[in-house]
C-alpha cells in the first residue's frame, strides 16, 4: 500500500506497462496502477461587496450650497451580493477506484494521473490544464485630503456653515476653469494633448476631494468566498450560505443571515444500462471511463436569481469500459480524459 500512496502524491505518476487488466481497487492491496474517476462537486463563488459610507464636515449644506439631496450624517457599513458563480469541479469518487495490474498482451506504455489520483490519459500526455479564473475584485478608492485643495478665505473662515459655503463657491469655480480649458477660452491653454490631460486630472481631483466634503466618502471593497456542494442526486432549496446585510457571507449554519438557495435538476437522462453492459461491466475488461450527465443549476436569494446554468454532473450519468482491443499491441491508441468528469476527450489510434 505504501507505493500507491507515493504514486498518488505526485503531480502526475507514468508507469511503464506491457499491458493491464481493471479491477476494483481493494484497500490493502499494492498490485498495480490505483487511479479514480471523479466525482462532480458544485463549487459556488460569491463576490460580496463591503460598502461602508462616512459622511462629510459639510453634510448638513449639501443640500443649500450643492443642491445635492439625500445626504446622511450617519456613518454606516452594509454588505451586498455583487455575482455569483457556479462551477463544476471534479473530486476522486472513493465508489469508483480501480486498479490496473499489469500484463503482457496489450500495448499500455504510460498512465498520467492528477495528484489527487484522477486518470488523465493513456499513452499520451493531457493537454495543459487551465489555470483557475482570476476574478477583479473592486477595492476602495484613494481619498484626498480636502484641506490641501482650500483656499486661504476657507481655512480662515469664521464658521462651519461659512467654510461650506466658499468650499462651494470654490468647487464651481473649478468647473468654470474646466469648461473654458475644454472649449478653448482660457487665457492660458495647454500647449499639447499630454499637458491638457494632465491639468484636467488634476482639476478632477481636487473637485472630487472638495465635493467629498459635502457628499462624503462612500468605499466599496469586495471579498470573493467558495463554498462546495456535493450532490449525491438532485437537490431542490438546498442552503449553500445565509447572508445578512449588516454581517455579510455566513455559513449555512449561522441563523444570523438569510438562507441563499441551490437547486440541481438532471437535465439529460441517461439510458438505463442493458444486461450486456452490465456484464461488461462486471468483467471490467478494458479502462473504465465517465460519461458524465448534465444539471441545471440556479442559485435564489430573497426571490432574486443570481445564477442559472448547465453544469456537467456525473451522478446523472454512468461509467462505460474501453474495450480491450483498443490497447492490442498492433495499436498506438492514445487517450485523453477530462480529469473534471472523467469523461473522454479524444482518442487517437495507429
Amino acid at each position: 500500500m505504501k507505493k500507491v500512496l507515493f504514486a498518488l502524491s505526485l503531480p502526475f505518476f507514468l508507469q511503464t506497462a506491457s499491458a493491464q487488466d481493471i479491477s476494483y481497487y481493494t484497500p490493502g492491496s499494492d498490485e498495480g496502477i490505483v487511479y479514480f474517476l471523479p466525482k462532480t462537486a458544485l463549487e459556488v463563488n460569491v463576490i460580496a461587496t463591503k460598502v461602508t459610507y462616512q459622511p462629510g464636515d459639510f453634510c448638513q449644506y449639501a443640500n443649500r450650497y450643492m443642491k445635492i439631496n439625500n445626504i446622511t450624517s450617519t456613518s454606516e457599513t452594509y454588505w451586498e451580493i455583487k455575482h455569483i458563480e457556479v462551477h463544476s469541479i471534479g473530486i476522486p469518487d472513493s465508489a469508483n477506484a480501480y486498479r490496473m495490474k499489469l500484463k503482457d498482451k496489450s500495448n499500455i506504455s504510460n498512465i498520467e494521473l492528477t495528484k489527487e489520483g484522477l486518470i488523465k490519459a493513456i499513452n499520451t500526455q493531457s493537454p495543459k490544464e487551465e489555470a483557475p479564473k482570476e476574478y477583479a475584485l473592486e477595492k476602495p478608492a484613494i481619498h484626498e485630503n480636502a484641506r490641501k485643495y482650500m483656499t486661504e478665505d476657507i481655512l480662515m473662515a469664521g464658521s462651519t456653515a461659512k467654510m461650506a459655503e466658499l468650499t462651494a463657491k470654490e468647487i464651481y469655480n473649478i468647473r468654470e476653469s474646466k469648461n473654458l480649458i475644454l472649449r478653448g477660452q482660457a487665457d492660458t491653454m495647454p500647449k499639447d494633448g499630454a499637458s491638457l490631460k494632465l491639468i484636467i486630472d488634476n482639476l478632477d481631483k481636487q473637485e472630487r476631494a472638495l465635493t467629498e466634503l459635502f457628499t462624503g466618502k462612500k468605499d466599496r471593497e469586495d471579498k470573493l468566498f467558495s463554498f462546495r456542494v456535493i450532490p449525491d442526486g438532485e437537490m431542490k432549496d438546498h442552503v449553500v450560505f445565509r447572508f445578512s446585510r449588516s454581517l455579510g457571507i455566513l455559513s449555512a449554519q449561522d441563523l444570523s443571515g438569510e438562507p441563499v438557495y441551490l437547486t440541481l435538476k438532471s437535465t439529460l437522462n441517461q439510458p438505463a444500462p442493458s444486461e450486456e453492459d452490465a456484464k461488461k461491466k462486471e468483467k471490467l475488461k478494458g479502462a473504465i471511463y465517465n460519461i458524465p450527465g448534465k444539471g441545471m443549476v440556479s442559485i435564489n436569494y430573497n426571490g432574486k436569481e443570481f445564477f442559472k446554468g448547465e453544469l456537467p454532473v456525473t451522478q446523472f450519468g454512468n461509467t462505460e469500459v474501453l474495450v480491450d482491443g483498443l490497447f492490442d499491441k498492433k495499436l498506438n491508441t492514445r487517450v485523453v480524459f477530462n480529469p473534471q468528469t472523467g469523461g473522454i476527450i479524444k482518442i487517437d489510434k495507429d
